[in-house]
């Protein structure tokens, strides 16, 4: 084992040293010293110039990046959010499941058909009438999911998934170019690729089939044009037009692909007025507010209003948007005013790191905490120097401030949502993809730091591990992370039913009813990923499922599960799967096994009845 890791490191470190020394011309902060080094790399810069120098490191973050995100990307099974992103991306609906009576699993699984005769119009008008999310992924993901075979009569999970995984991809090589024009350096720039690539929260994003990955390309095209005007800005010279274009563009599109694109928005607003409250310390009110250089940021400011009002209507007249929205509000009593804190900190961490301290073991769980908590002992004060040694420097002062600044208004607009409108966005990791990027060069921009030091700094954290080699560990610590992502050890499917398939057949050798309670189409893609899991398996048992639909009165649940037993020949055995509502008398009358040494599984709460 020592030797494999030994062998990783090298390996890594011959990959990672490919990142030119004379890069450090484009960063203010040089080790002057280096002369050995400088020699060695000589002839690497004879031979290759540094443009193809650049294009080989870009293409090898690129080719990292990929691989990890396409790799076992159907291994695990789709969740009730992808199952919403498949049938409404195929032009389909929720509306073709019957509700209240007995299905069989094809009648479930049938929105999850391609449909030729479906247009991008059915795509657009099942969304605004039926989701809450805009349409622009949506559209495209159709586009896409074209161009692969169906399995098994559904629509591949792959062809679905690898959509994201692409868009997840392209955001290496856009953060090395958001990233090299903030800091006017290749080094930071190949830096933030590099732990882009193997970051695990964006690993997380990509496997998903999700809009999130193609909203995180909007937000680095964003933070790139806010970049260029900040530094027009300093230099008090107008936006040249076309980014002012591109800008609004991009922020359109952004709120095209999700709503929550409008909190980068806002954080850029922050940053716009921090830096016009800057400017007025030298000038006059009057001779800022309407110089030329300003005027185009309110055009800009102007556009992308216009681009978010537009959606408004649209968001409004959807008659679902509170009930599915519903997971996200709520009370809290005692220590839960804490929970979104926490969940906050650990969405921060995830970002760099993430072991498998979401397994059942604790063989697992305590070793990889412990790996964990020592990593960021060592590794969070070399971070925070490198921040500090950075803001030192005039140049990069500024940029270091916005970046700092999108993501502490995002965390700080995360908590008003949370705490002073009771929606807590901190429950979804996936909602920072707002801020992410910003992390990301944050990190990329630290690191640039140890790789040439100041001389007169000599050491930036503890245990004597620093420069090149620190960010040699850090950006392994992100691909071990990236592997347990992958393999669903961390940030794990919540919804598992191809384990609870298992389960019902290892334990009901009679015919089976599967009962939910259905408030949404939510509820619908539960009982899909079952239906779905039974259909690939090729099972025998093919049980029937039903949807007992309820509003406000949870008994609507209750009289038509009754309905439903009423009309089934015997014996079958019931299993009430997330079914909160009352269980009707007809059910009290069916046996009762002990279920304590049956396993929880995650997403399906049960309940097993046998009916003679």
């Amino acid at each position: 084992m020592r030797a494999f890791f030994q062998g990783a490191f090298d390996f890594y470190r011959k990959i990672i040293s490919l990142l030119p020394v004379y890069a450090a011309r484009f960063l203010p902060i040089v080790d002057a010293s280096s002369n050995s080094q400088r020699k060695h790399w000589h002839n690497w810069q004879v031979r290759l110039p540094p443009f193809w120098l650049h294009t080989l490191l870009n293409l090898t973050w690129l080719i990292i990046g990929i691989s990890l995100r396409l790799t076992n990307l159907t291994a695990k099974p789709p969740w009730t959010d992808e199952f919403s992103t498949l049938v409404f991306s195929l032009g389909n609906n929720f509306l073709s499941v019957p509700l209240d009576q007995a299905i069989a699993p094809d009648i479930l699984l049938q929105p999850l058909q391609p449909n030729p005769a479906a247009s991008i119009g059915d795509v657009v008008h099942n969304l605004v009438t039926q989701d809450n999310h805009p349409p622009l992924y949506f559209v495209l993901a159709y586009l896409w999911m074209k161009l692969f075979k169906s399995d098994g009569g559904l629509v591949s999970l792959f062809g679905a998934r690898s959509l994201p995984a692409i868009f997840g991809a392209a955001s290496i090589p856009c953060v090395y170019i958001l990233s090299k024009i903030a800091f006017r350096s290749p080094l930071v720039g190949h830096l933030t690729a590099a732990m882009m690539a193997v970051s695990p929260y964006g690993i997380f994003l990509a496997q998903e089939a999700r809009h999130y990955s193609l909203a995180v390309l909007w937000v680095i095209g964003s933070l790139t044009c806010l970049v260029i005007a900040t530094r027009h800005i300093q230099n008090r010279i107008p936006l040249p037009i076309w980014v002012a274009l591109l800008w609004v563009g991009i922020n359109a599109l952004g709120f095209a692909t999700h709503y929550f694109f409008s909190l980068t928005v806002c954080t850029e607003a922050v940053i716009l007025i921090f830096l016009a409250w800057l400017q007025l310390q030298t000038s006059s009110k009057f001779s800022l507010f309407f110089s030329s250089g300003w005027r185009r940021i309110y055009a800009v400011a102007i556009g992308t209003l216009v681009a978010g009002l537009i959606w408004i209507p649209i968001l409004l007249e959807n008659k679902n948007r509170d009930n599915l929205t519903d997971w996200i509000r709520g009370s809290r009593v005692g220590l839960d005013w804490l929970s979104p804190i926490f969940q906050a900190l650990g969405t921060l961490i995830a970002m760099i790191s993430l072991l498998p301290v979401e397994s059942s073991q604790a063989l697992v769980v305590i070793p990889s905490g412990i790996v964990m908590l020592t990593f960021f002992i060592w590794a969070v004060p070399i971070l925070l120097r490198g921040i500090k040694i950075q803001l030192q420097h005039p140049e990069n002062r500024i940029m270091i401030q916005v970046f700092a600044y999108v993501v502490s208004s995002a965390i700080a607009l995360f908590f008003i949502f949370t705490y002073f409108l009771g929606i807590d966005l901190t429950r979804g990791a996936r909602y920072n993809f707002v801020y992410f990027p910003a992390i990301v060069v944050l990190l990329g921009a630290s690191l640039a730091v140890g790789w040439h030091p100041p001389k007169e700094i000599k050491s930036l954290g503890k245990w004597g591990i620093n420069g090149k080699k620190a960010a040699m560990l850090i950006w392994l610590m992100g691909f071990f992370s990236a592997v347990t992502v992958i393999c669903n050890l961390g940030y794990q499917k919540y919804y598992r039913p191809d384990l609870f398939v298992q389960l019902i057949q290892q334990t009901s050798p009679t015919p089976v009813l599967i009962a939910t309670a259905h408030k949404t189409y939510v509820h619908t893609g539960e009982m899909m990923g079952v239906a779905r899991q039974i259909k690939l398996a090729n099972s025998l048992q093919k049980p029937l499922f039903l949807l007992a639909h309820q509003d406000k009165d949870p008994n609507t649940s209750t009289i038509a599960l009754e309905n439903t037993l009423n009309k089934l020949p015997r014996p079958f055995d019931l299993w009430l799967v997330n079914f909160h509502a009352p269980v009707p008398e007809a059910v009290k009358i069916c046996v009762k096994p002990d279920t304590q040494s049956m396993p929880s599984i995650n997403g399906y709460e049960y309940q097993l009845y046998h009916c003679e």
